[in-house]
């Protein structure tokens, strides 16, 4: 899927921090989705307030702008403005209740036209809240921006009870009414590099941002279950700590494999769950590192650098370290693991719970797949790019909390996937590696057809040569003694054919090596109809 030049379907994402703690953010859509078992500590300092931040963007409902939660774990839209009914929004007399792992917002279902990012939609349904008691109002946000699947929609559903088809999620319809869009979101959630500092991000629909379109080449990555999914899940292969150390992964999802996890990849969490035994082969072997039963969590020094990556769609993505043990806001010498051990209902569709602690060290595409000729969308994936330098990160570390980088850190997965420090290359290298993919198939063209023009001009003048030599010999020999013998200089020389012989030039394949393969530019793939899709390599690009 080519990403578009236009910027007009891409924003910044400011990083902010309550000035109050908050619970941990929301994420689900109703009770029975999630049960999980976190031990909640019995001091006033909350975990989740740790390198809280939430990710906000403004959109249109109704000519009026809102700031929202930017939220894959949940599908649907609602908005708290300063008074209700919000103004320009047709009520209905449905009533809904939003409830989630922690909060919830209730109201009346409305319908009001919808501008994001440049696209439009002239009648999105959405929960007018009369009510809330949620956390994310507490950062400065007016709602929550469900970017999941209809599926998970509860708003949709009630709708659905009412014989009516008109309550999808934001981003069916925006790709519905806009059917050139290509049918994705991107993410890029960066760190802070300072406390109490904003931070930019960025957020996209239908294109990527410049400074990641490389992500393009990358594998894709299926969602579980491949075809009509609830969440935004994917399958873990690995845990990889400290270069060495691996943790191959379990699951009591129905029908998922035995030796992978099913994990949601959630922009709206601050940390990642997962059961303990995952977070012990993180945390317990660290000199000093406690495990607080009554807190929940793993208390580390903070000078202690773990090196630890995840392998996911048998690709190796590294983690920068300080999101995997962050200070704490009260004591900045304490520091906790920002994996939390967590146990999720039996019968549950996904084992961990995979949040901005891990998103920040990458570039995701969620890919809501293509519409066919028939307006139905094909199987959704997911992209990741990974824009940590394991050595750079471990600068970055030592820089904040004083200690000796480590070097030459390379993680190595199952079946021998392995990142090095040498993957992460600059921007600028990236255009140039790009342009000289692109440009290397007509270059070769022209080396070939040059050292054509030069092999004929050679045979040319040999065959004038031998003639005139042929000529000589002729003059100076009886014909009876002559014996000519073919040119055969390639060994290709028919009988029949004109003198010297026939050779055919073939040129040698000059397909570029797997360590120095550019991925093909948005120009390169194809329209529709065409076979080729982001991701797929030329056979040769000879």
């Amino acid at each position: 899927m080519a990403a578009l030049s236009s910027s007009a379907h891409r924003l910044v994402v400011k990083k902010m921090k309550p000035s109050n703690p908050l619970q941990r953010r929301n994420l689900y859509s109703s009770p029975s989705d999630l049960q999980v078992n976190v031990a909640q500590q019995n001091s006033s300092f909350d975990i989740n307030t740790v390198h809280d931040l939430i990710y906000l963007a403004n959109i249109t409902i109704g000519g009026i702008e809102y700031p929202v939660q930017l939220d894959t774990g949940s599908s649907d839209l609602f908005i708290k403005g300063a008074s209700s009914p919000i103004p320009n929004a047709s009520a209905t007399t449905l009533s809904a209740n939003l409830t989630y792992a922690i909060g919830w917002a209730s109201g009346h279902i409305s319908y009001a036209s919808v501008e994001f990012l440049g696209l439009n939609i002239s009648s999105q349904a959405l929960l007018d809240a009369e009510q809330v008691d949620n956390p994310a109002l507490g950062y400065g946000a007016q709602g929550i921006a469900g970017l999941g699947f209809t599926r998970l929609s509860t708003i949709d559903s009630m709708i659905n009870g009412t014989k009516n088809s008109t309550g999808r999620s934001l981003l069916f319809n925006l790709f519905s009414v806009n059917p050139s869009e290509p049918n994705f979101i991107a993410f890029a959630l960066q760190r802070s590099s300072e406390p109490g500092d904003d931070v930019e991000g960025s957020f996209s629909i239908g294109e990527y941002d410049p400074a990641y379109s490389s992500v393009s080449g990358n594998e894709k990555i299926s969602t579980w279950p491949i075809q009509n999914p609830y969440r935004w899940n994917v399958l873990v292969d690995a845990v990889i700590v400290n270069q060495s150390s691996i943790t191959a992964p379990t699951t009591n999802v129905v029908g998922a494999p035995s030796n992978k996890a099913v994990a949601l990849m959630d922009s709206g969490s601050s940390y990642t769950y997962t059961p303990k035994y995952v977070t012990d082969a993180i945390y317990s072997n660290i000199a000093g590192a406690s495990f607080d039963a009554s807190a929940g969590y793993w208390k580390v020094p903070c000078s202690t650098e773990i090196d630890m990556a995840l392998q996911i769609g048998g690709q190796v993505f590294p983690i920068h370290p300080l999101d995997v043990i962050p200070t704490t806001p009260l004591d900045p010498t304490v520091c906790i693991g920002s994996f939390i051990p967590a146990s999720f209902s039996v019968g549950n569709d996904f084992d961990w719970l995979v949040g901005d602690n891990f998103l920040r060290s990458v570039y995701s595409v969620y890919d809501f797949g293509d519409f066919d000729s028939s307006g139905k969308m094909g199987d959704p994936y997911m992209k990741f790019l990974s824009i940590v330098d394991p050595d750079q990160g471990s600068i970055d570390f030592c820089k904040e909390r004083g200690c000796t980088p480590e070097s030459n850190i390379t993680y190595v997965g199952l079946d021998g996937v392995s990142v090095a420090p040498s993957f992460a290359i600059s921007n600028d290298i990236s255009e140039s590696l790009e342009m000289i993919g692109k440009w290397v198939p007509a270059i070769l063209g022209i080396v070939a057809l040059n050292a054509l023009v030069l092999i004929i001009v050679c045979i040319v003048w040999l065959v004038t040569l031998c003639r005139k030599r042929k000529a000589r010999s002729t003059a100076r020999t009886p014909r009876s003694r002559m014996s000519p013998m073919p040119m055969n200089l390639r060994n290709s020389y028919i009988p029949g054919t004109p003198p010297g012989g026939l050779h055919t030039y073939e040129p040698v394949s000059m397909a570029l090596t797997e360590d120095t393969f550019v991925p093909p530019s948005p120009a390169f793939f194809g329209k529709d109809g065409s076979k080729l899709s982001p991701g797929d390599r030329p056979k040769s690009v000879a």
